[in-house]
């Protein structure tokens, strides 16, 4: 995902590349910036904006690192706690740079949510499956987490699990306020998600695909676009997109 972003990045006619941070590659390029250790690379470069990929650990370290430094921050990772962001939408409120954190950049996906959530309080029955490609570590995938809590808070009126043997320990998934949650990990796929809802006599498939992780740059870029004219701590990409 770094050096697809760095390639959007270098290509948007709006934007220049003046850094790229990755301690397990330093020294390497990515187009014609070397790649450095250390974020503060990003201050000596006058990186007005800072992408990140990383993992959740370096994601805390460089958000702070942002508000610290008045640089605005666009974060991909996920898995961050209800009280960690409490604590980021502090730091960032007396901070001078602004921070968009997004489970998901595809725009698809983003109206995937969305729909979802128009459409929950109309069926009773409701299940999400995510599918990834085989190194995704984390389950489920943030975006699976959010359109629950989003379906869930559109409506609360689930028809109770018929369940009552289980053979297989899982397979009915896990829930996420009130609505079970299925995480595929399959060799071959990027990001996938299908939310399925129950009524009577009827089905509603709301499914996106990723086939490329060039899918993600259209919402990324715009982020970084957008950015400085959205204060404090933004949750998705939806206000973004004036959804």
């Amino acid at each position: 995902m770094g050096s697809t972003v760095c390639r959007a990045v270098g290509e948007a006619p709006d934007m220049e590349l003046v850094a790229a941070v990755d301690p397990v590659y330093a020294g390497a390029e990515s187009g014609e910036i070397p790649v450095a250790a250390e974020a503060h690379q990003l201050e000596v470069a006058g990186a007005q904006v800072a992408v990140d990929f990383t993992v959740l650990a370096a994601a805390r370290e460089n958000l702070r690192w942002c508000a610290a430094h008045g640089v605005h921050a666009v974060v991909g990772t996920t898995g961050f706690g209800e009280d960690e962001l409490v604590k980021f939408a502090e730091l960032f409120a007396s901070s001078p740079a602004n921070a968009v954190i997004v489970p998901n950049f595809a725009i698809g996906a983003v109206l995937m949510m969305r729909f979802a959530e128009m459409a929950a309080p109309f069926f009773e029955t409701a299940e999400i499956m995510e599918l990834h490609h085989d190194r995704k570590i984390d389950a489920p995938s943030g975006t699976a987490a959010l359109t629950a809590q989003r379906m869930s808070a559109a409506s609360k009126d689930w028809a109770d699990d018929p369940t009552t043997t289980v053979i297989a320990e899982g397979a009915r998934g896990g829930l996420i306020d009130g609505i079970p949650v299925h995480s595929l990990r399959i060799r071959g796929m990027v990001a996938h998600q299908e939310v399925l809802l129950g009524t009577t006599g009827q089905t509603l498939s709301i499914r996106h695909d990723s086939y490329d992780r060039a899918s993600f740059m259209p919402g990324v870029l715009l982020a970084v676009r957008k950015i400085a004219e959205t204060p404090g701590l933004t949750i998705g990409l939806d206000s973004l997109l004036g959804l």
